[in-house]
């Protein structure tokens, strides 16, 4: 087992344009993972802090100037020759236009035109995390189906990608028969639907048609294998290392880590707070959203303590 001492530390940028597109250069030949893209950076050197490390290693390699960036992801990743521990940062503000400065091809891309066989194997995950939002919707318990039918175009108007719908009260086949209304209504927005219900098996239903799927803690520590497609989305709810290990040993896309902050449902002690969200979240390699007392406007808070986003109820309800 590598310690975290041996691992080479790697600053890593993720630089998008206007048009919805991320810039990737070419690895020389002769390095590691030669002839293969990858997103722009390089070793953190020794003192350094990671915005140093970005903002030089961007300089050098692309010729632009880091004004405002942030912690998007951290991935440790064991190659048989080398240990590397990808320190990943969006770059959300920059100046100059980048340029292969060291005679490395560069390219704009769509992160949905990205193969995985294109690029080493620790950056398998922050392609995944490109189709992530930053904000998670989840819904409230509605009364009836009309209730659930009115709230939607709420949900369409808020800046969440993904709509986590929730509604345990119901059975299971009740909530599949609202679950395809809902999504028949959602059909021509970039909203995308999470299924998830704690009476249904994961193991044995038909999931085919499901773009996205959510395990609550008990259904994911029952599951021994990764129970959608991978080209779905899949996520699990947890709250300790060990339900996130388990999510990631799932090859879950993402995990919801409460309770982060103070709500009716927790007492005080069961708090993580955000240095406990950090202490957990670092130590897995996937993005983790905070739960528990959270609003959008926490969002950078989250992404300082090694979140990757915002998820809730009341923060995205309809008044």
């Amino acid at each position: 087992m590598v310690n975290q001492e041996q691992r080479v530390h790697v600053a890593v940028g993720v630089i998008p344009n206007d048009r919805a597109e991320v810039l990737i250069s070419l690895r020389p030949i002769n390095a590691h993972q030669g002839g293969l893209w990858e997103f722009p950076g390089g070793k953190v050197e020794s003192g350094e802090s990671l915005p140093d490390a970005l903002r030089r290693e961007l300089r050098e390699e692309l010729g632009i100037v880091v004004l405002q960036c942030s912690p998007m992801l951290q991935i440790n990743h064991d190659y048989c020759d080398k240990s590397v521990l990808l320190d990943v940062w969006l770059i959300e503000e920059y100046a100059g236009s980048p340029t292969g400065r060291e005679g490395q091809a560069i390219a704009w891309r769509k992160p949905v035109d990205l193969r995985l066989a294109d690029f080493p194997v620790a950056n398998e995950r922050i392609i995944r995390a490109l189709s992530l939002p930053h904000n998670i919707a989840i819904t409230p318990a509605f009364e009836d189906v009309e209730q659930m039918r009115a709230a939607l175009p709420h949900y369409l108007r808020v800046d969440a990608g993904l709509l986590y719908y929730r509604q345990k009260q119901l059975s299971a086949a009740t909530y599949k028969a609202w679950y395809d209304s809902a999504r028949t209504l959602c059909r021509d927005s970039a909203i995308r639907l999470i299924f998830s219900h704690p009476e249904i098996s994961l193991s044995e239903t038909d999931l085919t048609d499901i773009d996205a799927l959510h395990a609550d803690s008990a259904q994911l520590s029952i599951l021994s294998s990764r129970p959608i497609a991978a080209d779905r989305l899949f996520s699990a709810s947890c709250h300790d290392l060990e339900g996130l290990r388990l999510a990631e040993a799932l090859d879950a896309d993402f995990a919801l880590l409460s309770p982060v902050c103070a709500t009716e449902k927790y007492l005080e002690s069961q708090l993580l707070g955000w240095a406990g969200f950090e202490e957990l979240a670092r130590q897995v390699n996937l993005p983790v959203f905070a739960l528990g007392g959270v609003e959008p406007a926490d969002l950078a808070t989250c992404r300082q303590h090694k979140g990757f986003g915002i998820a809730g109820i009341s923060a995205f309800s309809p008044a």
